[in-house]
């Protein structure tokens, strides 16, 4: 049960704040509430919708001094739903969303409850990117303080690698700023460690030129997928940097380019991107389309539209997990393909590999990411509508990650699962890594205020 709050220093909440204060009752309160994992129903006690900075830090203190646990919501995009939490205060940051995009400097400072639709959209305008995740809703705090894998990550390398600085909020309330010069131990830390040291308000960010983007996106027939994947495989071990892309089973969305018969049907899709023209992408991409898709969309697209491309619904059930490989031979081929034609039936899940490498790779090799290192990934994203599946959509993740453990790294791209225990997060840093990282939490956290995440336990 959550400590009881009193009207007066709920009401001295309400007179700090240049946002809103909701709480149960309210008519904004369930739809504040509501998280992108349908799977999810919590009741916070409070939800403070921040403005400002100086809102996070007052929000921060009442949460402390009325004793509740205190999450933070930025996108409200993790598939384990800890940015509400039952009796809880919530640090909602959605108000703060602005993107300034310098293109002289080519760095763009982002506030901390911006999604990657708002960086997106202020990049583009400016011919600028920077490597952001595969989903316009994902917010880019969380995002970025975790690693940051996407489309561009082959060129430009994962988010983390062009983050230049960050303004966070201490759990004493206090401002920190952290760069290459100053607080350098937790800059260090926020290369993957994610939300555990404080509430980012803000993030500045290396952009780069980005001009054309294209794609190469190709749909078959599942009797054929092993083929196909093998040649993307194949194809994807010779890419240049510049190419980026992966294989997915998914039930045809219904979209202008499926042709109506197979709306539903499951399908095997491979999809490359490029940073440059579609005559070039088309010309690499030769020998998949000698395999005859049933869909074939080869095209220049800007950037902005390819982001919001795969975007799934919210409000649907969600179970997610992810597998780094060290290697992807045809049995790992077989296997990724005997459970891609076994995905739950009456179920939207999508069953992913993803091409890594490049200068992802070949990118910073002293931070806290020993899963940077992998050529492929493969990534279960079980999402459905009805709770009578629950248990068989979550099965089905289970029995991916057994299949392909024979070539897995131990380390995993905590952004892409759940609750899946203490050990998953300290193999996923790495033992010394997340020693240091458990240092960094005792200095800016010592009493674990910032909990509600891929956690990592201060040392103390």
């Amino acid at each position: 049960m959550a400590p009881h709050i009193s009207e007066s220093a709920l009401a001295g909440l309400v007179e700090d704040l240049a946002g809103e204060v909701i709480t149960p009752g309210d008519p904004a309160y369930d739809e504040a509430r509501a998280l992108h994992n349908g799977m999810i129903d919590r009741r916070p006690s409070v939800i403070a919708q921040c403005a400002t900075q100086s809102d996070v830090s007052n929000a921060i203190l009442f949460g402390r001094e009325a004793g509740l646990p205190i999450a933070v919501r930025g996108g409200g995009h993790s598939v384990a739903g800890t940015s509400m939490i039952d009796g809880a205060l919530i640090v909602d940051l959605r108000r703060m969303h602005g993107v300034v995009v310098d293109p002289e400097d080519m760095t763009v400072r982002i506030e901390g409850g911006a999604t990657m639709a708002h960086l997106d959209h202020a990049c583009q305008p400016f011919h600028v990117a920077t490597t952001g995740g595969r989903a316009s809703t994902t917010g880019v705090g969380g995002f970025v303080l975790g690693g940051g894998s996407g489309w561009l990550e082959r060129k430009f390398g994962l988010a983390s690698d062009n983050l230049l600085a960050a303004d966070l909020i201490t759990a004493e309330g206090k401002h920190v700023h952290a760069d290459a010069e100053e607080n350098t131990e937790l800059f260090w830390a926020l290369h993957g460690g994610g939300g555990n040291f404080g509430v980012a308000t803000s993030l500045t960010m290396r952009v780069h030129p980005l001009p054309r983007m294209s794609m190469a996106m190709l749909f078959f027939l599942p009797d054929g997928a092993p083929e196909v994947v093998r040649t993307f495989r194949d194809l994807g071990l010779g890419a240049p940097d510049e190419m980026g892309g992966g294989c997915i089973y998914v039930p045809a969305p219904p979209v202008p380019f499926i042709p109506e018969d197979l709306v539903g049907k499951l399908v095997c899709g491979a999809l490359f991107t490029y940073t440059g023209p579609a005559e070039e992408v088309r010309e690499f991409a030769a020998p998949l389309l000698a395999l005859k898709p049933v869909v074939e969309v080869v095209t220049d697209i800007p950037y902005v539209d390819l982001q919001s491309m795969m975007d799934d619904p919210p409000g649907l059930r969600n179970y997610w997990s992810a597998e780094y490989l060290r290697e992807f031979p045809d049995a790992a081929v077989d296997v990724f393909c005997d459970r891609g034609a076994g995905i739950p039936a009456e179920t939207a899940t999508q069953h992913v590999l993803f091409l890594m490498g490049g200068a992802v790779a070949a990118g910073p090799s002293q931070y806290p990411q020993p899963w940077r290192t992998a050529p492929w990934a493969v990534h279960p994203f079980a999402t459905w509508e009805d709770p009578a599946y629950d248990e068989r959509a979550r099965q089905w993740v289970h029995d991916v990650r057994a299949d392909v453990r024979p070539w897995a790294l131990d380390a995993t791209y905590l952004n892409f699962v759940g609750d899946e225990g203490e050990q998953r997060i300290v193999s996923s840093f790495g033992e010394r890594n997340y020693r240091r990282l458990a240092a960094v939490k005792g200095q800016y956290d010592p009493d674990n205020v910032f909990r509600f995440n891929q956690n990592i336990v201060p040392a103390v």
